[in-house]
């Protein structure tokens, strides 16, 4: 092993703190800022719990996910059309971690068939995550006349249950096309 002299290392120190710093920061005007380009987006990473333990409501039908006699976990109802039923995501608990997933908007003015070009337009693009880790997830996908439980008349029909624990690959992007007026 060789070893340098103190002397030359202090000296080294001393010339590299002495060096006179030439950088300038200048201002850019809006005509030199235009020809700057970067690229927009969100990166996102988290990792989500959802009602693990059970709700704060406490009544005949919500409950601790301890007492299988009541329903724990969150809910999610969407009325697919006016009037219509609601198809639900019931008892929905768990936690999820995920790295990575994007979101940007995209121009979309080709491609898809033709229909790209037609649409002309931007669209949100959530790029997916490599891997999302699943920790005791679960839910009911279910059908309801009422959006939530507490309603007069409420009848739900449970469909199928889910249970996800592990990791998932995820890979590609998901476009997200916007319908109506805004």
């Amino acid at each position: 092993m060789r070893w340098i002299k103190p002397t030359f290392m202090a000296l080294g120190l001393a010339a590299f703190i002495a060096a006179p710093v030439s950088a300038e920061l200048d201002r850019l005007s809006d005509e030199d800022l235009s020809d700057v380009s970067g690229q927009g987006g969100i990166y996102l990473s988290g990792d989500i719990s959802i009602n693990e333990e059970g709700g704060p409501i406490d009544n005949s039908y919500f409950g601790r996910c301890d007492d299988g006699s009541k329903k724990c976990g969150a809910r999610f109802a969407n009325q697919l059309k006016e009037g219509g039923g609601w198809m639900v995501l019931d008892e929905i608990r768990g936690n999820f971690a995920f790295e990575g997933l994007t979101l940007r908007v995209r121009s979309v003015d080709s491609g898809f068939g033709g229909d790209g070009e037609e649409f002309n337009g931007d669209v949100l693009e959530v790029g997916l995550p490599n891997v999302v880790r699943y920790n005791d997830v679960r839910f009911k996908i279910a059908a309801s006349n009422q959006a939530r439980p507490t309603a007069p008349g409420f009848q739900q029909t449970d469909i199928f249950s889910v249970q996800m624990q592990g990791d998932v690959i995820m890979e590609g992007n998901m476009l997200v096309f916007p319908t109506g007026n805004p």
